[in-house]
């Protein structure tokens, strides 16, 4: 049996039975079956249920906090030395050119001034490749941003020495991929031999700076749908670990030519299970890309905001050929999160009409959920 009666606990937190009297009580009780515990499992219980189950009487919590109008996004580099078999821009960052340091400055500039964000996300293929980020983040901390977040596949923070030095310049939240949650299909995913145990051995290294937040995120495919209630239980130990993402593939194509889209009804028992294991062990849940009705009770998980992106604008054209928002219920449902289905996915597997279940507008509101 599972030391922290989670069957109870998640009555809890998906009823959103918020009293703190009653919560204190259960906390107490939860403590008692932990104390059972040794070693590494009860380190690893105890963190998870201190520091983030607190937050689950309301799984928006996080949002409040920080919501992604916090944020601005800027893309500084186009290389990566993974090889992702669901990378979006795989075929295109040979060509994409990152923000030059006119273009960065000219955004550090803006915060000055203006004072629009809290925090400034680098992205754009693999940051941790070029020499240069503690540099910019202690230019963007010097600018008034608050924090730096940075988007990595993670193997470089592999050496914790690496990790200070991050964090020491600014870094205080850390984007992780993390594609399967076993080594042999995380590594076929990237192609890289290795990947996974220096991925996992980053996000360890992480959990020894107590102001670090990590989120990690897994696309959903054919490939990895199965692992998605491993991946949750193979970082719940991680202390830090406050965000988990789970982003449905799109081929940046009218077609899935890889393969790679699965049909949303296969896919939804998994990722409604790795939903329910991520929120019983305290963090927050985002879902993109995936139809809201299909999830069920777990439809408040989903939130497709974004944070200001400043990308090089050819990336548009391959972007749009998505062709979100494509539901037979478009006009008459009222969520205003949902992108519908996809051009490629409509294309091979249908547009689900037997399926999909269009909200009314009490219905939506109802839901509260993630979004901004």
């Amino acid at each position: 049996m599972n030391p922290l009666k989670l069957d109870k606990f998640r009555e809890f937190s998906e009823l959103r039975v918020g009293g703190r009297i009653f919560f204190v009580l259960f906390s107490v009780r939860a403590s008692v079956q932990i104390s059972r515990l040794s070693g590494y499992d009860r380190g690893a219980h105890a963190v998870a249920w201190i520091k983030g189950i607190w937050d689950m009487q309301d799984p928006t919590t996080h949002r409040d906090r920080l919501r992604h109008t916090d944020y601005v996004e800027q893309t500084i580099h186009f290389r990566c030395n993974l090889s992702c078999q669901h990378c979006m821009i795989l075929d295109s960052m040979h060509w994409l050119e990152p923000a030059d340091d006119g273009q960065f400055e000219g955004l550090l500039e803006e915060q000055r001034i203006k004072k629009s964000w809290r925090s400034l996300i680098l992205t754009g293929s693999e940051v941790t490749l070029r020499s240069d980020l503690s540099e910019l983040v202690r230019r963007a901390i010097d600018a008034g941003f608050e924090f730096v977040r940075i988007q990595t596949h993670g193997m470089r923070l592999s050496s914790e020495s690496y990790c200070r030095e991050l964090v020491d310049a600014g870094v205080k939240e850390f984007f992780v991929s993390v594609t399967a949650g076993q080594e042999s299909l995380h590594d076929s995913i990237t192609r890289v031999p290795g990947s996974f145990r220096k991925t996992l051995k980053g996000l360890e290294n992480l959990t020894k700076f107590p102001d670090v937040r990590t989120l990690t995120n897994t696309v959903v495919t054919s490939l990895s749908y199965r692992s998605l209630p491993s991946v949750v239980e193979l970082l719940k130990g991680l202390s830090n670990l406050t965000e988990m993402h789970f982003w449905a593939y799109w081929p940046m194509s009218p077609t899935d030519e890889l393969s790679l889209c699965i049909p949303h009804p296969i896919a939804a028992d998994y990722l409604k299970e790795a939903i329910r294991l991520a929120r019983s062990y305290g963090r927050f849940v985002e879902v993109k890309n995936f139809p809201q009705c299909l999830l069920g009770r777990y439809a408040d998980a989903l939130c497709n905001d974004q944070p200001e992106l400043r990308i090089d604008p050819r990336f548009w054209k391959e972007f749009h050929e998505n062709g979100f928002h494509q539901c037979v219920y478009k006009t008459v449902c009222a969520s205003k999160q949902c992108l519908g289905i996809n051009t490629a996915y409509g294309n091979r597997f249908g547009w689900h009409e037997d399926l999909l279940k269009p909200y009314s507008v009490q219905e939506f509101e109802s839901l509260g959920g993630n979004h901004d």
